[in-house]
């Protein structure tokens, strides 16, 4: 591991910008960033709110990254390089140049992560570690919620911590006390999660709980 502090950030994944909002003015609060997961259809089963002009109307001191999950993001990224994020995580297998992609995220001010998804290359996103800024390896396949985290996510970890001692390695899919802290122990140092977040609504225990879990 390259940081002993895990940063912990909350994941929306809703329907509808309304529900967005609401989200975020409950992590508000307790945490540096929130991760909007966007999806329109193409690349997971299920739809997710995705419109990036909904973002200009946003006011929120939290820092956004989006998890576009959309297929021909190539065609697609614009739409998104003047929305109100600071980070945009997109797909290996969603980009026929994923160098060019994230030349333009760049130039737009904006950090760029490759998301790795259970049957993505590993290696194909590893090649660009010294282009990007992070990467997001997924326990669970794109899109819908409440999934358990694919225990092959944690092999899929040690290899990439492996291969890049100084990444920045998110895991995103399943994360709760139990399976954040293997993938802590496997390399990770930012930990992404819904549901062991906003759980009963009980957001400042959820995360005070998960940085103990995580952090000791």
């Amino acid at each position: 591991m390259i940081n002993k502090m895990v940063e912990i950030i909350p994941a929306i994944n809703a329907d509808s910008f309304e529900e967005i909002k609401k989200r975020i003015k409950l992590v508000e609060p307790y945490a540096k960033w929130v991760q909007i997961d966007v999806a329109n259809g193409t690349f997971t089963k299920n739809t997710l709110w995705h419109n990036p002009e909904d973002l200009l109307s946003l006011e929120t001191p939290i820092n956004i990254e989006v998890h576009l999950m959309m297929n021909d993001i190539d065609k697609k990224f614009e739409n998104w390089l003047s929305a109100s994020v600071k980070r945009i995580i997109f797909h290996i297998s969603t980009s026929q140049d994923p160098e060019f992609l994230i030349k333009k995220i760049k130039e737009a001010g904006k950090q760029a992560g490759i998301a790795i998804a259970p049957y993505e290359s590993l290696a194909r996103a590893a090649a660009l570690k010294d282009k990007v800024s992070f990467f997001q390896i997924l326990g669970v396949q794109p899109g819908l919620p409440g999934q358990k985290t694919d225990e092959y996510a944690f092999d899929k970890i040690r290899a990439m911590r492996k291969f890049c001692k100084e990444c920045i390695i998110e895991v995103d899919g399943g994360m709760n006390k139990e399976t954040g802290k293997k993938a802590v122990m496997a390399g990770a140092n930012v930990i992404v999660a819904a549901n062991a977040v906003f759980k009963n609504n009980e957001i400042k225990k959820n995360i005070e709980e998960l940085n103990g879990a995580l952090n000791r």
